[in-house]
């Protein structure tokens, strides 16, 4: 469904001529999700964790990881073969510590960005919402020149429950003071996408070319003849911590 469906678009000041599309009328706060979203993360991402599991002998393979993008590390270790006995707290520090080695080299997605400056120019408010820590979230935001454009950052220590579940979005909404349902999401991964939806958000998602496009429409556009569902792998968000 597009974001003009049913209700009128607001233009944002600063899109005129970019990749930014409308912004429905109805729409009053913008909720981002991190890694893959607003950051292209995927490499360093994946290095952390090859790197963490090394000592114990375990690997990652590409098409997987791309599979279980949006998870956070405790349940992606959980869904790794031969993963659940390892000693997940020392793996994420690992982890961590190459990531925040690694922090000043992310490059942010153009668009999303972009949607983020315009939505700040019309005065719609904005928060971050993802699976990551504190810890590494807070840091990418500052590597990215963001740091003044969210007045929420929710990770995933802030809720019970990490994506798919809607629990950090509907946590972002309260804190905005914004209905989720006068919400847009905007999450790369099929995990974050499934929250959002649950949270009762409207999302754009981020194609495999960096561009923003609403979730229903993207899905369509990566069907099969069949109607299986062909996966692409995205331009980052393919681990969370």
């Amino acid at each position: 469904m597009s974001l003009a469906a049913g209700s009128a678009t607001r233009q944002c000041p600063s899109a005129t001529g970019s990749c930014v599309p409308p912004i429905a009328d109805d729409i009053d706060a913008l909720v981002f999700d991190f890694d893959g979203t607003l950051a292209d993360t995927t490499g360093i991402h994946e290095q952390a964790l090859r790197a963490a599991l090394h000592p114990y002998g375990l690997d990652v393979d590409a098409s997987w990881y791309r599979q279980h993008v949006g998870l956070s590390i405790t349940d992606l270790l959980a869904e790794l073969p031969g993963g659940r006995d390892l000693p997940h707290h020392e793996i994420m520090r690992h982890s961590r510590t190459h990531l925040l080695a690694a922090m000043n080299t992310i490059a942010p997605v153009a668009c999303v960005v972009d949607l983020v400056r315009a939505a700040r120019a019309a005065r719609l408010p904005c928060a971050v919402a993802s699976n990551a820590s504190h810890l590494l979230v807070q840091p990418g935001i500052d590597a990215l020149g963001l740091r003044n454009e969210f007045a929420v950052v929710v990770a995933r220590e802030d809720a019970t429950r990490g994506k798919p579940a809607p629990d950090l979005f509907t946590t972002a909404a309260s804190r905005l003071g914004v209905p989720p349902q006068r919400c847009l999401a905007i999450d790369d991964a099929p995990a974050g996408i499934t929250a959002a939806r649950a949270a009762g958000m409207r999302v754009l998602t981020v194609t495999s070319g960096g561009h923003l496009a609403s979730a229903d429409e993207a899905r369509e556009n990566t069907e099969r003849p069949d109607g299986s569902e062909e996966r692409h792998a995205r331009p980052a968000l393919d681990q969370k911590r």
